[in-house]
């Protein structure tokens, strides 16, 4: 769709893209109330970011979401991931940069991560994984994930 840019004298705007203006369907409480969740959640979104430094450019909160708990964008100007699949697929090098992590914060998931504080980390890298595969790519270490996701599956049945 890269080079389709207008249809019918409207811009065509990636979804997967972070500098998605939503602003035009919003009215100001919709804005207030994102402003407000934002805030919330900054302790949270930087607790992310930490844990995940390696992984992400950036955490934060997304009004996009309805049933997911996060989604992975990149910046306006980037390479999307499933262009980066489509280049690495044909032996081409793509550029290395990092998703930015979007989380959902009225999603059951990340009100569990946000008072989270044993498995943080554990939590957090599932919560990535799980964004990444809901995209699209592929998991760096599947047997980590696999490992992960059965260790909190067991914490929550003893605990």
């Amino acid at each position: 769709m890269s080079s389709l840019t207008e249809f019918a004298g409207k811009s065509l705007v990636s979804v997967a893209k972070g500098g998605l203006d939503l602003g035009k369907l919003e009215d100001e409480a919709e804005k207030q109330e994102q402003q407000k969740q934002a805030n919330d959640h900054k302790e949270l979104t930087g607790k992310i970011k930490t844990s995940l430094a390696e992984r992400v450019k950036e955490v934060r909160v997304t009004n996009r979401l309805t049933d997911s708990p996060a989604c992975l964008v990149s910046e306006e100007h980037d390479i999307g991931g499933n262009m980066a699949r489509m280049l690495k697929a044909a032996g081409q090098k793509t550029p290395s940069t990092l998703p930015i992590l979007e989380i959902n914060p009225n999603h059951p998931v990340v009100m569990r991560l946000k008072e989270e504080e044993k498995y943080f980390d554990d939590w957090a890298a599932v919560l990535f994984d799980q964004a990444l595969l809901a995209e699209g790519g592929q998991l760096d270490d599947p047997a980590g994930f696999v490992k992960r996701v059965n260790h909190l599956m067991l914490e929550m049945r003893a605990g």
